[in-house]
């Protein structure tokens, strides 16, 4: 025998049953796998972005550096040399550069470009970086 409620006005009825129907239980699971799916892209997104801007970093870093001794070398040997190209290892990578004089307007100015990759070919570069030297006057 089922148990019956009664109401204030004497009718009689059945209690129904608690619980979720089969639709309500398929939305709600399409809206978890549609949040799943986001939270997942934008992991991956973030970890991606931050590989690419740690070796931005490293690139810099010896861009940097390759730069630094260019300017240094111009001060004892004009004009600085030309397709200079090497190599640098650094935090357990190998880096590959690259240095090219352009000249500007004025004869006592040189433009130094590094780029820096880690291909050994030079077929992709991650960042080039500039810096313009004037001749000594010594």
């Amino acid at each position: 025998m089922s148990k019956a409620l009664t109401c204030a006005k004497g009718v009689y009825f059945e209690p129904q049953q608690a619980g979720f129907t089969l639709l309500e239980v398929m939305v709600a699971m399409f809206i978890f796998a549609v949040a799943g799916a986001a939270i997942i892209k934008t992991t991956t997104e973030h970890i991606n972005s931050v590989g690419k801007l740690e070796e931005m970093t490293f690139a810099t870093w010896v861009a940097n550096n390759q730069l630094t001794r260019a300017t240094l070398q111009s001060e004892n040997t004009w004009p600085p040399k030309n397709n200079e190209r090497g190599s640098v290892d650094m935090l357990d990578r190998t880096w590959y550069w690259k240095q090219e004089v352009q000249a500007t307007t004025d004869e006592n100015l040189k433009a130094i470009i590094i780029s820096v990759g880690n291909d050994p070919e030079y077929k992709g570069t991650i960042l080039s970086v500039t810096t313009y030297v004037a001749k000594s006057n010594g």
